[in-house]
């Protein structure tokens, strides 16, 4: 990753180019790995803090992921475009559109599927696996939706520990937000000493202290800092805050 000292704070700041990604096409999907994933291995990115995997997947339409399992992560789906169709062993099954959360605690294992619900479109998606605090939960999984206005030119919290704010519950101590950014419009964050942060570019560009940032770009941060990124037309972030 690219190291540097913000200009404008003291911010030690280490960015993942999305270009620097692992990559994998089987015909039906592009994925594209933050970290450490399947065929995609470099020892230098197994992740960050209790951040496991991101990964941005485009699928065809009608096409899928058939039935396999999980154990002990918690799992996040975040659907950028088109529609993913989720079902699992607990009996659950549903239509992940933009703007809904999806999670689902894997524990003492669970096994699912994830298929493109059009036959028409493509999907585009984030997954994103981060380690449970106690191994062999219970399975169990949350689905809800936040409008765009609640996102709109501040950080929605989307994701936590305690699931306040309406958020689902991850089984760690992470909060996670998004944002949807207008050009020349900033949020700001704060994180304490003993905390790390990931802000992952989903959608659009942003600036981060100064910093251009293009989709698919990820950024490291260390407690403590504070941070400020701005948008470009059609920003959407992912902002991780993690013990």
């Amino acid at each position: 990753m690219e190291n540097y000292l913000s200009a404008e704070t003291p911010n030690a700041i280490a960015v993942r180019r999305s270009e620097d990604r692992g990559a994998a096409s089987f015909g039906w999907l592009k994925s594209r790995h933050t970290f450490s994933f399947g065929y995609y291995y470099d020892p230098a990115f197994m992740g960050f803090g209790p951040l496991r995997v991101i990964n941005e997947d485009r699928v065809e339409p009608g096409r899928g992921f058939d039935t396999h399992g999980h154990r002990d992560m918690e799992i996040i789906s975040y659907v950028l475009g088109g529609a993913l169709e989720h079902r699992d062993d607990m009996g659950n099954g549903s239509v992940i559109h933009p703007g809904d959360v999806q999670r689902m605690s894997a524990g003492t294992g669970v096994r699912h599927s994830e298929y493109n619900a059009s036959h028409t479109d493509p999907v585009h998606f984030l997954q994103i696996w981060i380690l449970p605090e106690t191994a062999g939960l219970e399975p169990s999984y949350e689905q809800k939706s936040f409008p765009d206005e609640e996102k709109r030119d501040r950080l929605r919290l989307v994701g936590s520990r305690d699931g306040r704010e309406g958020s689902v519950t991850i089984h760690r101590d992470v909060d996670l937000y998004t944002a949807l950014l207008r050009e020349g419009h900033s949020v700001s964050h704060t994180f304490p000493p003993g905390r790390k942060g990931w802000v992952q570019v989903a959608r659009g560009a942003a600036v981060l202290d100064g910093q251009p940032l293009q989709q698919g770009d990820g950024v490291a941060i260390e407690g403590p800092a504070t941070i400020s990124l701005t948008g470009s037309p059609d920003t959407e972030i992912l902002l991780f805050d993690m013990a």
